[in-house]
């Protein structure tokens, strides 16, 4: 398998079912879940598939992508980690799901960018 390929196939994989696993926690407020999940992880998914099949390119968009979903991660994990710290305990399974998914990013663009040698 071409260098690369595994960390993209895995965080999309990872992203798609923490987006559903979101989305099934809380149907009505949780619709960004199924976006970044599912949408971000199947792009995700996408590069990893056309990098395999040697379009060197794909690396440097599946680490734009990761980029991307950073800073978004950043964001939303922070927003709900800030309203846990103001007393809503509902938000606390969101703000875990939402920042192992920027750990997952992060570690998955570490391997990506190592592996470009």
């Amino acid at each position: 398998m071409k260098k690369g390929v595994l960390p993209l196939l895995i965080l999309g994989a990872y992203l798609m079912c923490a987006g559903l696993a979101g989305y099934l926690s809380n149907p009505a407020g949780a619709k960004t879940a199924l976006f970044s999940g599912g949408g971000f992880g199947g792009l995700c998914v996408v590069w990893g598939l056309l990098l395999a099949a040697g379009q060197s390119w794909a690396r440097w968009a599946g680490l734009g992508t990761m980029g991307l979903l950073t800073l978004a991660f950043i964001w939303r994990s922070s927003a709900g980690w800030m309203a846990v710290a103001g007393g809503n305990s509902d938000k606390i399974f969101a703000a875990s799901l939402i920042t192992s998914m920027l750990a997952a990013t992060v570690i998955a663009a570490t391997f990506l960018w190592r592996s470009r040698v």
